[in-house]
């Protein structure tokens, strides 16, 4: 399926049903009186979130959602329908904003978790509800108001623990393979990855979190050059971030890490100040990992937590799994 985190809809929802004009009129009782009925309220459209789904692609075929009109009110007192509220599966992680006034309106964070988006219109009277004692015969009534029309803007970003950053190649896809059941595309050429992947790696039974891949980030990315940029949104919710450098590259693995915090800071300020860890990768293809890693570690003067490991043979990876548990954990 294909993968889309941004789309504009049209919600409507339906409007109130008009009051009744009637007299009770039968043979045998002549001052009947006003019998019309009050008009049903409009149904509302609520967006609803669901861990059923992971792409908002439904809505690029269907921009308009409406919900139910109320009905009209009718003789012998008869009270119209409600309109049938409408209720729209998205994405756990959806933000809504309304694009008139770019006011965000929720953020669906929660499964089950219901946001009202567009209000049904109120019902009508009908001339029964105007009787009084000095209005006996009222031809007065009211017409239902319509419903709340809206344009908005939905915007994904997935649910993470753990995102993972680093330049095309670094080895970030080949890591969530090795540590989740988490199948994204990986070769020896740049931008495998062309939408973020999720997977669960589990330390137990019941230990476990969420690790985001997205496409890799190069120079000029906050510019618009390549296509990490575009899903460095999906890192805003995670709680740490894990820094993958290839070591054995013979590009300087310091530029490249000072590549990856340079736009980082150009997109957000608070996400350059999320707590990250540095992964050395590719590590069983350096003669001498542990004096390669230092150098490194010194030339970049680093002071977090950092690892060496090899993704594709998964040499290292699982402390790298248990440390971040741990740290998740103290973190809750």
């Amino acid at each position: 399926m294909k993968f889309v985190d941004e789309v504009t809809i049209q919600v409507e929802a339906g409007a109130g049903g008009d009051g009744c004009l009637s007299f009770r009129r039968e043979r045998h009782i002549p001052l009947g009186g006003p019998n019309g009925g009050n008009g049903g309220n409009g149904g509302s459209v609520y967006l609803e979130a669901s861990s059923h789904l992971n792409t908002l692609v439904d809505f690029r075929y269907q921009r308009l959602r409406r919900a139910g009109k109320g009905q009209h009110g009718m003789g012998s007192l008869c009270t119209g329908k409600k309109g049938e509220d409408l209720i729209v599966p998205v994405p756990v992680g959806t933000v809504v904003w309304n694009v008139a006034t770019q006011e965000c309106l929720g953020d669906l964070a929660i499964d089950g978790q219901r946001l009202l988006v567009a209000q049904g219109g109120t019902r009508g009277f009908g001339n029964a509800h105007f009787k009084s004692s000095t209005q006996r015969a009222p031809r007065k009534i009211t017409k239902g108001e319509p419903g709340e029309q809206r344009e908005l803007k939905l915007e994904l970003k997935v649910l993470a623990d753990v995102g993972l950053l680093g330049l095309p190649n670094a080895g970030k896809s080949t890591f969530i393979r090795a540590v989740s059941a988490a199948r994204p595309k990986v070769a020896d050429y740049p931008f495998t990855t062309r939408h973020p992947h999720l997977g669960v790696v589990r330390i137990d039974h019941s230990r476990s979190f969420l690790v985001a891949d997205i496409p890799g980030l190069i120079p000029g990315a906050a510019g618009g050059a390549g296509l990490g940029i575009r899903f460095l949104k999906h890192l805003s919710r995670t709680k740490v971030l894990l820094h993958l450098v290839d070591m054995s590259s013979v590009e300087d693995p310091v530029k490249a890490v000072e590549t990856i915090v340079n736009e980082l800071a150009q997109f957000s300020e608070a996400l350059a100040q999320r707590p990250r860890w540095l992964v050395l990768n590719k590590a069983d293809v350096v003669e001498d990992a542990d004096a390669r890693a230092k150098e490194i570690v010194e030339a970049l003067k680093w002071k977090g937590p950092v690892f060496v490991m090899s993704a594709i043979s998964r040499q290292g990876t699982q402390d790298v799994c248990y440390q971040l548990m741990d740290y998740l954990e103290r973190d809750d």
